[in-house]
């Protein structure tokens, strides 16, 4: 389950990163950027390269908020230690398909 959930996460967080990456391309000339008032010292493959690991960094993160945000309280708060090995007051709340219910 947790593979499918990256992909949830890192698929869309792809794709978003690409088209944010030809939008902003489309526009802008890489060797017209300036950081801190010096001219980019990096190649135009360079400042593509990083752009889209930051734009993917950025809507990676905004997907993943998604995703924790779209859990249900039970399965936020079940207790996933087995239960002979559960302290005090760690009581499994089992809920509809969980094949490990107690």
């Amino acid at each position: 389950m947790k593979a499918q959930r990256w992909m949830w996460v890192g698929w869309p967080s792809f794709l978003a990163a690409a088209v944010l990456e030809m939008l902003v391309f489309a526009m802008v000339d890489p060797h017209d950027l300036h950081w801190f008032g010096e001219p980019v010292a990096l190649s135009r493959q360079a400042v593509y390269t990083l752009a889209f690991f930051g734009f993917w960094a950025i809507t990676l993160t905004s997907s993943a908020l998604t995703t924790l945000l779209a859990m249900s309280p039970l399965e936020v708060n079940r207790c996933p230690v087995p239960e002979d090995q559960r302290p005090e007051g760690c009581v499994r709340h089992p809920h509809a398909g969980d094949p490990a219910q107690s």
